[in-house]
């Protein structure tokens, strides 16, 4: 079956959610500088990530296709939680969502014919958390390569008291923004 677009991520559950929606796809990942500017909000952030990823993907292959990017990001307050660097910074940052709401920022970047951009944004609060389980939880292995060092698709949903808002946006792809980018590409959702 041809590709329907490429996808500039390697992450699995960003495939998996496309799988979910029976969109094919070709990946094809790039790796930016991930790294926050100075004052630059959150969304701002996501949103430029997001773009930058399809524009360096679309500059490289030149495809025929629609190029999908996304990035997701925990964002406490105005703080900005990415990927863990190590146990000690997982650990700092699930005390700090511990009892407490946080925003999930999702960005999708879309480019084909022309360019499109959607945000989610969902709200999700977590039950008080202690040390122990927090640690157990690192000891899984789930964090590793989580934004916010937590998967909501995984165990960490134990966690999560609350969540309003889209869940495939927490998880990494926003499907009802996704669906309606792709449908102005012309790409076939419903088959």
């Amino acid at each position: 079956m041809t590709a329907q677009i490429i996808l500039a991520s390697a992450s699995p559950r960003r495939q998996e959610l496309l799988d979910q929606i029976n969109v094919t796809y070709k990946v094809y990942p790039v790796d930016i500088d991930e790294t926050p500017r100075a004052n630059e909000s959150p969304l701002a952030y996501v949103q430029r990530l997001a773009a930058e990823k399809s524009a360096a993907c679309k500059a490289r292959l030149n495809p025929d296709r629609p190029i999908l990017a996304a990035d997701t990001t925990v964002v406490l307050g105005e703080m900005i939680m990415g990927k863990p660097k190590d146990q000690a910074d997982a650990l700092e940052m699930l005390m700090r969502l511990s009892g407490k709401t946080h925003q999930v920022y999702s960005a999708i970047s879309v480019r084909g014919r022309v360019h499109g951009q959607a945000v989610s944004v969902t709200k999700v609060t977590f039950r008080h958390l202690n040390e122990q389980e927090i640690l157990a939880y690192w000891q899984s292995g789930e964090p590793l390569d989580k934004a916010g060092s937590y998967a909501i698709q995984g165990l960490g949903a134990l966690f999560v008291e609350a969540i309003k808002g889209s869940f495939s946006g927490v998880v990494g792809l926003p499907l009802f923004e996704t669906a309606e980018l792709l449908s102005n590409q012309g790409v076939t959702i419903f088959k």
